[in-house]
């Protein structure tokens, strides 16, 4: 079997590092030895398991991209970069030729799309790469399109809770909102609580201590207009792996895509779901 190269962009942040451990863990992947960075990142290179990668900073990756495509024909990028760089990054990508994985949230989202279609590639762009949290906001999205309306009156409180490093508020909370809106609750994004403090999560969350650098706790809370009833959804995630699991059957979807001459496609998780790659 041809396995499928794949470049982890973000090192070395500690999604990235996580992503590279399952990638070299995984027979179905070759791993690319390099990982485009951020500006401020002044390491040449990190090691993951005994494995060095080169990190490509913005400043040369137009002038070094050429030689990697290269060495690695057919590559598949996955970015787990920062919120800021998001917009940048798809349209590097768009420009040269990469089909890519989008793990990071964040960035204009309303500007992906657009960029992908005009492009020669396709791309998997989604706000969450852990297929059930995926599966629960597709239910959401069922119930919408078939009982739009359902809560109208309801008032709800959406909390979230990330480590201390997550810039933007849960792109996850934002589809979620998005789906009780089309449900009849009138809520906004900025009405979401988004908390980042490890002594209040562990405190008043009980989160454990050992993944206050690692988790996502998210709660909805509905209440009707009486107040006599009360809805709660609940997803508490510790650690990072269950996205792993996510992202690289996204990779294998769209090398499958890249291979059947796909170009200027946006796909979804709800895609890679449905198109039997687990």
């Amino acid at each position: 079997m041809q396995l499928i190269p794949i470049m982890i962009n973000g090192l070395p942040g500690n999604v990235a590092k996580m992503i590279v451990s399952h990638v070299l863990r995984d027979s179905r992947f070759a791993l690319v030895p390099f990982s485009l960075t951020g500006p401020e990142i002044q390491e040449a290179a990190v090691e993951v398991a005994g494995t060095s990668i080169q990190l490509v900073r913005p400043d040369v990756r137009a002038a070094r991209i050429g030689d990697i495509k290269k060495q690695c024909p057919g590559l598949i990028s996955v970015d787990y970069t920062h919120p800021t760089a998001v917009n940048g990054n798809c349209e590097f990508y768009c420009a040269h030729g990469l089909p890519f994985v989008m793990g990071t949230t964040g960035g204009d989202r309303d500007r992906l799309d657009p960029a992908v279609r005009a492009s020669s590639i396709c791309a998997v762009i989604a706000p969450n790469m852990a297929k059930q949290v995926v599966g629960f906001q597709a239910m959401l999205a069922h119930a919408a399109d078939t009982f739009p309306g359902l809560f109208a009156g309801y008032t709800m409180t959406v909390r979230e809770s990330h480590q201390k490093g997550k810039a933007d508020t849960s792109g996850t909370a934002r589809a979620v909102v998005h789906s009780f809106n089309r449900l009849g609750v009138h809520f906004s994004e900025d009405q979401i609580e988004m908390i980042r403090d490890p002594e209040v999560q562990k405190r008043e969350w009980g989160i454990p201590e050992e993944h206050l650098g690692g988790h996502g706790w998210h709660t909805y809370t509905l209440t009707s207009p009486d107040r006599t009833v009360t809805f709660e959804f609940k997803h508490n995630i510790n650690g990072r792996d269950i996205y792993a699991d996510g992202t690289l059957d996204a990779v294998v979807f769209l090398h499958q895509k890249v291979a059947r001459g796909e170009k200027g496609t946006v796909f979804s998780m709800i895609d890679v779901l449905t198109g039997g790659c687990s």
